[in-house]
């Protein structure tokens, strides 16, 4: 099944159940952000999250519309489901959002609205109990604690927090570990909760070696052309 979603580039990538705070300044995204909340109260005020594959988030100065940034986006994104919205002073909006369902971009619009929109599929995500998922649960937690302890010694309270549900496990790990927006992407678009751990586990185990020999957290080189503001 398709559908058209408005679509927020970033330089970062959003999973279902993970809360993105956002602060909105640029004129396309405020007028995004008034089309929401214009919406009916039973409907999802929710917008597509789609990482940014080469290119920027904010428009040059003096671009009016949402080709006049030159952006590349990755194919899979995430929803956005808006839960609170503050108008601000100046026009702006701080909005925390939070991350609902997967889709691939079909064909993105330009034209449409002030803001990119897009053709969107849905991607499948798991309707039961996956025998493979469970099994493999423990052994990603107990890696990604150890993981967190290296990067982040305090982190004793968060990891006891950790949940037991296998999809939501994985989202968190991909959302959390210190992983380039390339990684990310890729565990973002596995369809399934199985093969995303099992990839999960691979990289855990990839990222804490590299800490145990260089004694220090990594800081990925795709995450320094990312601009510190988001829209």
């Amino acid at each position: 099944m398709s559908a058209r979603l408005p679509i927020f580039p970033l330089g970062t990538v959003l999973f279902p159940g993970l809360v993105l705070p956002l602060h909105i300044f640029e004129e396309r995204y405020r007028t995004l952000v008034n089309n929401l909340v214009g919406l009916p109260d039973d409907t999802p005020r929710e917008f597509g999250v789609v990482a940014i594959q080469s290119g920027w988030e904010v428009a040059p100065a003096g671009g009016t519309g949402p080709g006049s940034a030159s952006v590349s986006l990755h194919e899979v994104g995430c929803t956005a489901e808006v839960r609170q919205v503050t108008e601000l002073a100046d026009g702006g909006f701080d909005l925390v959002t939070v991350g609902r369902r997967r889709f691939r971009i079909i064909d993105v619009d330009q034209d449409a609205a002030p803001y990119l929109t897009a053709d969107v599929e849905w991607l499948p995500e798991p309707d039961g109990p996956d025998e493979v998922a469970e099994l493999l649960t423990p052994r990603v937690t107990a890696v990604f604690r150890q993981y967190l302890g290296l990067i982040r010694p305090e982190a004793a309270e968060i990891t006891e927090q950790l949940p037991d549900d296998p999809t939501v496990l994985s989202h968190l790990v991909a959302a959390t570990a210190a992983l380039t927006i390339t990684d990310r992407q890729r565990l973002l678009a596995i369809d399934g909760t199985a093969d995303r751990l099992r990839a999960e586990l691979r990289l855990l185990n990839r990222e804490a070696a590299l800490l145990r020999q260089v004694r220090a957290v990594p800081v990925p080189l795709a995450e320094l052309a990312v601009p510190p503001s988001p829209n």
